[in-house]
């Protein structure tokens, strides 16, 4: 068994051949993941935000949904409070993929959950939910080198891009279609979870509450929207007849097929 050494602590032994793995895996969706953070950095800094306080924001939160979110927030100067609990909201399915993936890291020291916590990202753990489904074993070199490989990908693209953007600002002519380009990429990222109907009506319900309360102040329309499309969710999700796949492990074998396919 080939593993790469660890950084200082900071690694888990990690299995070289699962490492790569992780890496093809997560290759074909490095375009959209770029293009997404690309426009997200030009947004951060056409909102009012310093290029210093732009990057520091893009390193510490790596979450373009919730630094979108927040950015309409900053800019008409919104209570941090509402900035906060907007953000928490829009990032508390990273909570339920830490619940989901919890066996896997579990036995490691802290600073390396820290770190495998902070890589964590939606088509990582939808890969690697799938690619260990079915082993019995929890926390090996094998799991962990995958979901460094994908997760060292994920992390390159987006701060990459999100850096490329902030650097631009404003300097994108705005008929280049920046804002197209956004919204492509982020549904190159949605789309593949979008398959199971749970899912499908959790978006519908988020989409339309979204667009009828768009004129609410400090857009606390948004809170609702997605309050309301995660109960339907986890709603539809109860009623799913016994012997088929529950929760987040089922979504995420359906996001991983897809991406496989990308």
């Amino acid at each position: 068994m080939h593993r790469l050494a660890t950084f200082k602590g900071l690694l888990p032994p990690i299995d070289r051949q699962a490492y790569h793995e992780g890496l093809r895996a997560m290759a074909p969706l490095g375009v959209a993941i770029s293009v997404w953070g690309l426009v997200t950095g030009v947004a951060m800094v056409n909102s009012g935000l310093s290029i210093p306080m732009a990057i520091l924001i893009t390193l510490t939160v790596f979450a373009g949904s919730a630094q979108l979110a927040v950015l309409p927030l900053l800019a008409t100067s919104a209570p941090l409070p509402i900035v906060w609990v907007t953000a928490l909201l829009v990032n508390l399915r990273f909570v339920i993929f830490a619940a989901a993936s919890r066996k896997s890291f579990v036995m490691l020291p802290w600073q390396q959950r820290m770190l495998a916590g902070y890589l964590n990202g939606d088509l990582g753990f939808a890969l690697f939910s799938r690619r260990f489904a079915d082993d019995p074993q929890r926390g090996t070199p094998e799991q962990w080198g995958y979901f460094y490989g994908g997760a060292l990908v994920n992390w390159v693209a987006w701060m990459g891009s999100s850096i490329v953007g902030i650097l631009l600002g404003g300097l994108a002519p705005t008929d280049w279609g920046l804002e197209l380009g956004a919204y492509l990429a982020l549904l190159a990222v949605v789309i593949p979870m979008v398959h199971r109907v749970p899912v499908a009506a959790g978006v519908l319900v988020t989409a339309a509450i979204a667009v009828a309360t768009v004129h609410f102040p400090m857009r606390l329309g948004l809170l609702l929207a997605v309050l309301a499309g995660v109960a339907v969710a986890v709603g539809v999700e109860s009623m799913r007849p016994e012997g088929q796949p529950h929760g987040v492990v089922a979504v995420a074998s359906d996001i991983a097929d897809e991406g496989e396919v990308m």
